[in-house]
């Protein structure tokens, strides 16, 4: 093993060390282990917890809006007031953490995200009046912003190459496992014949919090990002983090590990300037930062035209019964959580442009097709919900592929900055802009209206797929480092891993 070697020292102006290392390399040519698996649970869960929020607050909104849910709260200011006020604290949170995932570190960020999640959560269960229950609704938003930021940067970064598109594909999509449990978690909750009134709410909000403290118990052992580290003049803490995963990986296979190929010689820095980190990303990269734009805008208008007034669409057209809302939501929610498992495997073998594309295209043009045949009257619930299903299937591994593309496609020292950002302007645009737009379409009980919902969302689709046709940065199997070089990076000595249909080039900066 080839440890992080000091060649030289730094310039002045950034106060660190030029150091080469293989340390990249090495975390890159790792083969799938137990460790992997518990980097995966220790992160990735809290999707799950994401999902379960968002849909019981959606599904118990009429319950706490009735006298003796123990809260002075109407239902519109649930589904309304609260909604946005917990979009507003994710975007504030994932830039306000975000910023200091990239200078303090991926572990530190993840850690005091969760426990302010933790924290919010179990103080809505104890909600006493509407501004308790709206000041925590915020503070819940605030902490799960921070975890999209600080989780999809060490996921990047610990795991493997030949693997990082299909398990950030799968820890996205398990949102929708936590939706899956979220309606049928608040069937059971608000069945007054178990819970009274006043508590199965309470209850919902009080599970969120104590799966979130099995999170952060599991998170103890998740170490700091080696690649941060190395960055940051911490390269012996990084070699005995990677010295120690190569140990229990060789203990785990029985043989030696193959030998790690490329280095890289980074001038070590403290911190970035925010205007640096603006200008690599709008400016050096900036038709990677259309195409992120682009991915998530597309993404976040094709959800709320499907989503937003889903319940008074069943209701509304088909006469579903409002407390059975929740089993077709569970259908839809389960469509969304298999197209990233079956699918995720693919973009790191298909490739990255091939299959961003091609999930943004084919949902867009399910949509069209299921606006048609609602245009005329040849769908029941049943069959509108089997619809929904296939569009989400496509949808959902395209929508998670947005959070992989920003978090791999920016150089290091941006990369948490970056997906807060358009993580921020994706959740902006579906939580503000989205509904304004589709409230009043999908609010008029006219079926036209409806239809031009899903239009917008599918259009939007369509006009991503072609931009990532043309924009998408073939990045499968290829270190980060090759993606995007650092911004500290002096120089790069390594053998290219291309992926089918890589250009075996270096990942600097653009300037078309």
């Amino acid at each position: 093993m080839t440890t992080a070697q000091a060649r030289g020292s730094e310039p002045a102006e950034t106060g660190g060390r030029t150091i080469t290392t293989d340390i990249p390399a090495r975390l890159d040519r790792l083969p799938w282990s137990r460790w992997h698996w518990t980097i995966v649970i220790g992160l990735g869960t809290v999707w799950i917890l994401d999902g379960l929020e968002v849909t019981v607050v959606g599904n118990i909104a009429g319950r706490l809006s009735e006298p003796g849910s123990g809260l002075p709260i109407t239902s519109g200011q649930v589904t309304g007031i609260a909604a946005a006020l917990y979009v507003a604290g994710a975007c504030i949170g994932a830039l306000f953490w975000g910023r200091l995932t990239d200078r303090w570190g991926r572990k530190k960020l993840f850690m005091i995200t969760l426990a302010v999640y933790l924290a919010a959560t179990a103080l809505t269960a104890v909600s006493f009046d509407t501004w308790w229950f709206l000041l925590f609704r915020f503070l819940t938003g605030f902490g799960i912003g921070g975890e999209y930021a600080a989780i999809n940067s060490a996921i990047d970064e610990l795991i493997p190459a030949d693997y990082r598109g299909r398990v950030d594909l799968m820890i996205n999509g398990s949102f929708w496992l936590g939706a899956v449990g979220g309606s049928l978690l608040s069937i059971v909750a608000l069945d007054t014949d178990i819970f009274a009134a006043n508590v199965g709410w309470r209850l919902t909000f009080a599970l969120g919090a104590v799966l979130a403290l099995v999170i952060l118990l599991v998170r103890r052992h998740v170490p700091e990002s080696p690649r941060w580290l190395l960055i940051h003049g911490r390269d012996d803490e990084a070699e005995r983090i990677v010295s120690s995963i190569e140990r229990k990986i060789e203990a785990e296979s029985g043989g030696p590990l193959p030998r790690a190929e490329g280095e890289i010689t980074i001038h070590q820095r403290r911190s970035v300037s925010f205007a640096e980190i603006g200008r690599t990303v709008f400016s050096d990269y900036r038709r990677r930062a259309v195409l992120g734009f682009s991915l998530f805008i597309g993404q976040a208008f094709l959800y709320n035209a499907i989503t937003f007034g889903f319940g008074a669409i069943l209701t509304t057209f088909f006469d579903v019964p409002s407390g059975h809302t929740g089993y077709y939501f569970a259908v839809i929610a389960l469509g969304n959580f298999f197209g990233p498992l079956l699918l995720g495997k693919l973009f790191d073998t298909v490739g990255r442009r091939v299959m961003i594309s091609s999930t943004y295209l084919l949902s867009g043009l399910l949509l069209f097709g299921t606006a048609w045949l609602f245009d005329r009257g040849s769908l029941s619930a049943s069959t509108l919900t089997a619809c929904w299903c296939v569009v989400l299937f496509f949808a959902s591994a395209g929508a998670s592929s947005a959070y992989l593309t920003v978090s791999e496609i920016f150089p290091m020292e941006t990369r948490a900055m970056s997906i807060a950002f358009f993580y921020a302007l994706g959740t902006a645009a579906g939580g503000i802009s989205g509904p304004l737009i589709f409230a009043d379409l999908t609010g008029t009980g006219e079926v036209g209206d409806t239809v031009l919902a899903f239009q917008i969302g599918a259009g939007l689709m369509c006009a991503a797929g072609l931009v990532a046709a043309f924009l998408a940065v073939r990045a499968e199997r290829r270190s980060l480092e090759d993606i995007a070089q650092p911004l500290t990076a002096a120089a790069t000595r390594a053998r290219e891993r291309v992926a089918p249909g890589g250009t075996g080039r270096p990942g600097g900066p653009e300037h078309a």
